[in-house]
C-alpha cells in the first residue's frame, strides 16, 4: 500500500518500487517555486514541470501530484492553526469583556435594589411625619438626583474646562461600559470570533447613539493616534480644527475643536460641531478619548458662522482603549449625537434619526479603519501594481472627499449656483477657481490661468423598493447601460489639458469602448473596492483624442446587501495611464442611502438571496409577493458629475451636462422600475429566475441529461419533483453553470456555488462569457475537447483555473461538461460542473 511520510521540506515519497526516496533541496526548491505560482497545477502543468526541470525527471508525475497535495495540506493546517490562535485570542478577550459587563450589571442591580428600598423607607417616613407638600417635593427631587449636576462654567478658565472634561468622562464611561443608554444589538451584526465586533444601537434615547466593541491587533497608543485623525477614516468629515489645547495634571490634555461635516445629499445642509475633547488614562492603564459639544455659556458658539451649516450637538461620546495580554487592544466606541432632524425635509428625517446610519457611517467605519491598518501592518495585505497601502487609501479618500465636495458645493471652495433653465430637476454649480480643489498641481494651475472652470451637475431622486447595494452593483457591472463613452472621453481629455475637448467636436459614430475592470485593492472586510476601469478605444481615427484608451479610477462601497443602514456609492474619476500618486482627480458618481431601516433586514436581501424563493408551491411565492408589497423600502439617490471646461464654452457644456444627467436619471429609473416590478431580476435579463417554471424545468433537464450521458444521478433525491431538484441543484456543493449555444457563449445560469466562484450574482451573470471564465490553459483544453463534447454529449476536463468577475483565480480539481437536452431531445445549452474549487 502506497504511503507518504512528509518532512519539513517535502519529506520522503514512496515510489512504486516500495522504496522511500528523499527529495533533494534542489528538487524541493523547484517544486516550491511552482507551488508559489500555482498551488494546484494541472496534469499538463506537472508534465511540463518534469520536462523543464531535469532534476525532477526521475520522479513520476503521480508522486509530483502527491507532493502538491501534501504541500497544500500543510499550508491549510498552518493557516488553520494561525486562525485558531487568533480566534482563541478573540474569545479570551470577549470572555473577559463579558465577565466585566456581567459584574457591572450585578453591581448595578444591587444598587438599584438598595435605592428602591431606601426610597420606600423615606416615603414611609415622610408619610408618617405628615410633611407638607413642598418638603415632600424637595425630598423626591433629592432622591431622584442624589448627586447635583455641575453648573455650566466659563470655558476661558482651565479649571472649569477640566470639570466639564471629568463630567464628560464619567458620562461616557457609563455609556461605554454600563447601561446609561438602552442598547440593543444591531440587526445583521452578530458577535463571534470572525465578526468585526459587538455592535449596538440606542433605543428611546435623546438623539441617536451607537456603540461598538472589538479587538484589534494594534497597540493602544497607535489606536489613539488613528482615532484622533478623524479626517483619515470619517469620510463625512470635511475639516477639523484644533483651536486651543490645555494640558492637564494627569498627563492628558483638553482640546477645543471645531468640526465641519458634509451633507450626504443635495437636499439638506451640512452640520458643524463645536466640541471639547479630553484625552487621559485610567488607573488600569486604559486610554480614553471623550468628547462633547460646548454650549454658548461654556465657550461654544450659539450658531454657525457659515450659512452652509447647521449646528449639531455631540453628547458625551468617545473611545475606551484597553490593552490586551499578548498585544493588541480592546476598543469601546460610543457615538452619540443630535443632528437636529427638524431642519431637513420630512422625507429625509429618517436619515437623521437613524442610529443604524450613524453606526455604519461613523462607529463601524472607525473600527473598520483600525482593523485595516492592523491588517496592513502585519504584512498580510497584498495589492496589485506594487503600490503601498497608504497610497491606495489616499486615492480612496480623495475620491470620497472630492465627491462630497461636489455634492455640497461650499461657497468657500469657490462654488456658485447657476440659474435654472425652467426645470429644477438638475442643479448646476460653477467653480471658477479650480486651484482651490486641485491645490497647487501644475496642470490645474495652468488650466485655470487659461480661463478654465469646473461645472458640477447634480440631481437627487427618491427610490421605492430598490436595495441600494443591488442598484450600485448593477451600475458598476453594467456601465454601458447608463454611461456615454464620448462624455468619458471628453472628461479624460479635458483633465489632461487637451484644448477644444468638447463632445460636439467628436464623431460619435466612429467611437465605441469596452470597459475592463482591473482590481487594485479591497479592504479586509470587503466593504470597499478600489479599481481601475479601462475603456478600450475602438475608433478608426488614430489622430483624434479618442484613439487612446480611457482610464477611470473607481471606488465602490456598500455593495454588501446584508449591511443594515449602510449607504452604497460608486465614485470614479478620469486619471492618467501612469496612475501617478499626485494626479488630479475630478470625482463623479452615485450615492444611494436607505431611508427606512427595518428591524428585519430580509427585505433588502430578497433580490440577491434567491434561495429563499425556492419555497414555490408551499406558500413561498405568495410570501415573497407579500414581502415585496409591504416592505415599502425607500432610499434617496444622489447623482453628481463634474466637468472641466474653458470659459468660452460654458453655455454649451451646461446644456450638455443637463442633458447627460437627465439621460442618466432616465436610465436609473428604468433599472429601478425593473427591480421594483421583479425583485428576481427578470427585467434585468436573467435567463431563468429561480422560483419560475423555467428554472424548475431547467433543473430537471440538467439532471436528466447528466443521467442520460453518464448513467449516474447528479443529485440523490427520493423525489423527482421540480421543487426538490431545484433546491438540490441550488445548494449543490460543486459549481454548476450553464451557457448558451452561440458563437460567443455567455452564461445563463449558475447555482450558489457557481455564483460564489464567479463572485457575481444571477443578475450580472449574463455578462460573463465562457471565454472570460477560463484562463488560457483552460481555453486550450476546452477547444481540444469541444468536438468530442458536441459529438458524444459529454467530456471530462482536467484540473485548471477559472477567473472570477473580480479577476481572482479559482482552481478546480476537475471539470465535467455535458449537453443539456430538452423534452424533445434538442440541444438547449451546455452545462459545466467544477469539482472541489477554491480561490488561489
Amino acid at each position: 500500500m502506497a504511503m507518504l511520510v512528509s518532512g519539513k521540506d517535502g519529506g520522503k515519497a514512496l515510489m512504486d518500487s516500495g522504496k522511500y526516496v528523499r527529495y533533494t533541496p534542489e528538487q524541493v526548491e523547484a517544486l516550491e517555486r511552482v507551488y508559489n505560482e500555482c498551488p494546484k497545477p494541472s496534469s499538463l502543468r506537472r508534465q511540463q514541470l518534469i520536462r523543464e526541470c531535469p532534476i525532477l525527471s526521475k520522479i513520476e508525475p503521480k508522486q509530483i501530484k502527491v507532493w502538491f497535495q501534501n504541500r497544500r495540506c500543510r499550508e491549510k493546517q498552518r493557516k488553520e492553526a494561525s486562525s485558531l490562535q487568533s480566534v482563541n485570542r478573540k474569545l479570551t478577550a470577549m470572555n473577559k469583556l463579558l465577565m466585566e459587563e456581567n459584574d457591572r450589571l450585578q453591581k448595578q442591580v444591587s444598587q438599584l435594589v438598595y435605592d428602591n428600598s431606601y426610597m420606600h423607607q423615606q416615603l414611609r417616613n415622610a408619610s408618617l411625619a405628615n410633611a407638607d407638600a413642598s418638603e415632600s417635593m424637595i425630598l423626591g427631587s433629592q432622591l431622584q438626583n442624589p448627586i447635583s449636576q455641575p453648573s455650566l462654567r466659563d470655558a476661558s478658565n482651565s479649571d472649569s474646562l477640566l470639570a466639564i472634561a471629568e463630567e464628560t468622562l464619567a458620562e461616557f464611561l457609563k455609556k461605554a461600559t454600563g447601561t446609561a443608554i438602552d442598547w440593543v444589538q444591531m440587526v445583521g451584526m452578530k458577535p463571534g470570533p470572525d465578526s468585526i465586533g459587538i455592535i449596538a444601537i440606542s433605543r428611546n434615547c435623546s438623539g441617536l447613539a451607537a456603540r461598538a466593541c472589538g479587538l484589534v491587533s494594534l497597540e493602544p497608543k497607535k489606536v489613539v493616534d488613528i482615532l484622533k485623525d478623524r479626517l483619515s477614516w470619517y469620510r463625512d468629515c470635511r475639516s477639523i480644527d484644533v483651536l486651543k489645547v490645555f494640558p492637564t495634571g494627569n498627563c492628558g490634555n483638553i482640546e477645543i475643536l471645531y468640526m465641519q461635516t458634509y451633507a450626504p445629499t443635495t437636499l439638506a445642509l451640512a452640520r458643524d460641531f463645536w466640541t471639547l475633547r479630553y484625552s487621559t488614562s485610567l488607573e488600569d492603564g486604559s486610554l480614553v478619548i471623550c468628547e462633547r459639544s460646548l454650549t454658548p455659556s461654556t465657550g461654544g458658539l450659539a450658531e454657525p458662522t457659515n450659512s452652509n451649516f447647521i449646528r449639531a450637538e455631540m453628547l458625551p461620546s468617545g473611545y475606551l482603549i484597553r490593552p490586551c495580554e499578548g498585544g493588541g487592544a480592546m476598543i469601546h466606541i460610543v457615538d452619540h449625537v443630535d443632528l437636529d432632524a427638524s431642519t431637513v425635509p420630512e422625507v429625509l428625517r429618517p436619515l437623521y434619526e437613524s442610529p443604524q446610519m450613524l453606526a455604519q457611517r461613523m462607529t463601524i467605519a472607525a473600527l473598520h479603519h483600525i482593523r485595516q491598518i492592523g491588517y496592513e501592518t502585519s504584512g498580510e495585505a497584498s495589492y496589485d501594481g506594487g503600490r503601498q497601502p497608504a497610497v491606495l487609501r489616499t486615492f480612496s479618500q480623495r475620491l470620497s472627499r472630492g465627491f462630497n465636495d461636489a455634492i455640497n458645493g461650499f461657497s468657500d471652495d469657490g462654488w456658485s449656483l447657476l440659474g435654472y433653465d425652467g426645470g429644477e430637476d438638475v442643479t448646476i454649480n460653477i467653480n471658477s477657481s479650480p486651484s482651490k480643489l486641485f491645490g497647487s498641481h501644475s496642470r490645474s494651475a495652468k488650466f485655470s490661468s487659461l480661463g478654465g472652470s469646473i461645472l458640477c451637475a447634480k440631481a437627487s431622486m427618491l427610490l421605492q423598493n430598490v436595495p441600494p447595494a443591488l442598484l450600485v452593483r448593477f451600475l458598476r457591472e453594467h456601465r454601458s447601460e447608463w454611461a456615454d463613452s464620448i462624455v468619458d472621453a471628453y472628461s479624460t481629455a479635458s483633465l489632461r489639458g487637451c484644448p477644444n475637448a468638447f463632445p460636439g467636436f467628436f464623431d460619435n459614430s466612429s467611437f465605441a469602448a469596452n470597459h475592463v475592470i482591473i482590481p487594485l485593492a479591497h479592504t479586509v472586510e470587503n466593504e470597499e473596492f478600489l479599481e481601475v476601469i479601462r475603456l478600450e478605444s475602438q475608433t478608426l481615427n488614430q489622430d483624434d483624442v479618442l484613439s487612446r484608451d480611457i482610464y477611470l479610477l473607481q471606488l465602490c462601497e456598500g455593495i454588501d446587501e446584508n449591511a443594515v443602514g449602510a449607504c452604497a456609492q460608486l465614485i470614479f474619476s478620469p486619471t492618467d495611464p501612469s496612475f501617478a500618486d499626485d494626479a488630479p482627480l475630478l470625482p463623479s458618481g452615485f450615492r444611494v442611502i436607505p431611508l427606512d431601516v427595518k428591524a428585519d433586514s430580509t427585505a433588502a436581501t430578497k433580490t440577491l438571496d434567491l434561495a429563499s424563493t425556492l419555497e414555490v408551491g408551499s406558500g413561498g411565492a405568495s410570501r415573497i409577493a407579500s414581502d415585496t408589497t409591504t416592505s415599502d423600502m425607500r432610499s434617496v439617490l444622489t447623482i453628481a458629475f463634474q466637468f472641466i471646461f474653458e470659459n468660452h464654452l460654458q453655455e454649451s457644456v451646461v446644456a450638455m451636462a443637463r442633458q447627460y444627467i437627465r439621460s442618466i436619471v432616465a436610465s436609473v429609473q428604468r433599472v429601478a422600475m425593473a427591480i421594483t416590478n421583479s425583485r428576481l431580476g427578470i427585467e434585468l435579463g436573467m435567463k431563468h429566475p429561480l422560483g419560475s417554471p423555467e428554472a424548475h424545468t431547467l433543473a430537471r433537464w440538467i439532471s436528466s441529461s447528466y443521467r442520460f450521458y453518464t448513467g449516474l444521478d447528479l443529485m440523490k433525491t427520493d423525489s423527482q419533483c421540480a421543487d426538490s431538484l431545484l433546491k438540490l441543484l441550488w445548494h449543490y456543493s460543486d459549481a454548476i453553470m450553464c451557457c448558451s449555444l452561440k458563437v460567443s457563449p455567455s452564461l445563463t445560469f449558475a447555482n450558489q456555488a457557481g455564483l460564489d466562484m464567479l463572485e457575481t450574482t444571477l443578475v450580472a451573470l449574463q455578462d460573463i462569457t465562457l471565454e472570460n471564465l477560463l484562463d488560457d490553459a483552460g481555453r486550450k483544453v476546452l477547444s481540444s475537447e469541444f468536438p468530442k463534447l458536441m459529438q458524444q454529449g459529454f467530456a471530462h476536463l482536467p484540473a485548471g483555473v477559472c477567473i472570477s468577475s473580480m479577476g481572482r483565480p479559482a482552481s478546480y480539481e476537475q471539470a465535467m461538461a455535458w449537453k443539456v437536452l430538452d423534452e424533445c431531445s434538442s440541444h438547449h445549452c451546455l452545462a459545466f460542473m467544477f469539482v472541489n474549487w477554491s480561490f488561489v
